[in-house]
């Protein structure tokens, strides 16, 4: 399952989404095209959120820089995605200033997330997933039932459908869960404690928000789902063709 679109308009043109999708793949294109794999190792230390220099004290502007690296192409394009789907919205509700300050927010509640439960890692954390898991926390506080577009992919064939944002966000908070509690603290790889500190730092901090719209009154008014006419596609289902085994 594969988000690709939500149903969701903005009432604005979400002037500090699209810059922060272009700082990303800016700076991505800057380091990654001109730095050998040694060299990009070394840059990752030097301006990746380190767990053991942040918590003792050094390195704080790291906490804010690793949220603009990244490591390689599928982690740049996965992370705009989301980003480009949920963000909008959120700038929509919170204005430009606002929206900047809740993402930077996150993205930090995230690295600690991160490195509380192991403060002696020397391992480099980078990506802006910390901070777009806010946005997707504070996206199904305020739009739970808004329809997110899946693609949905199972060995031979695809479709795209339309689902509620509650079941779409629901599972990926879940999988990252899950992930966190079954993967060692030292393993490496994907930092699923960031995701799910970023999640929930994204929910506490539209909670303002979201009283302000009336709270629980709102969700009643709306029934979750956005508070304007929804986009309208010409359908919810993919016009690709279904690929059948042949016989």
């Amino acid at each position: 399952m594969f988000p690709i679109r939500d149903h969701n308009p903005s009432g604005q043109t979400p002037y500090v989404t699209f810059a922060l999708i272009a700082i990303n793949v800016l700076v991505f294109l800057w380091y990654f095209t001109q730095l050998s794999e040694w060299e990009l190792n070394r840059f990752f230390m030097t301006w990746g959120l380190v767990p053991a220099r942040v918590m003792s004290g050094q390195g704080l502007e790291t906490i804010v820089t690793s949220m603009f690296l990244h490591a390689g192409w599928m982690h740049l394009g996965g992370n705009m995605l989301f980003l480009w789907i949920y963000g909008d919205n959120l700038e929509d509700e919170m204005g430009h200033f606002g929206f900047l300050v809740f993402y930077l927010a996150c993205g930090a509640a995230a690295g600690l997330a991160q490195a509380l439960p192991d403060p002696g890692s020397p391992m480099p954390m980078v990506g802006a997933s910390g901070a777009i898991g806010g946005v997707m926390g504070g996206y199904l506080l305020l739009f739970p039932r808004a329809k997110v577009d899946v693609l949905f992919i199972f060995i031979i064939f695809f479709r795209i459908f339309a689902i509620p944002a509650w079941i779409v966000l629901g599972i990926w908070l879940g999988i990252q869960i899950f992930a966190g509690v079954s993967t060692p603290s030292d393993a490496g790889g994907v930092a699923y404690w960031a995701h799910v500190g970023g999640f929930v730092a994204g929910i506490v901090l539209t909670l303002p928000v979201w009283l302000r719209r009336g709270g629980q009154g709102f969700w009643q008014e709306t029934q979750g789902h956005p508070p304007h006419p929804e986009t309208q596609f010409p359908a919810s289902r993919s016009n690709i063709p279904l690929v059948r085994r042949r016989r």
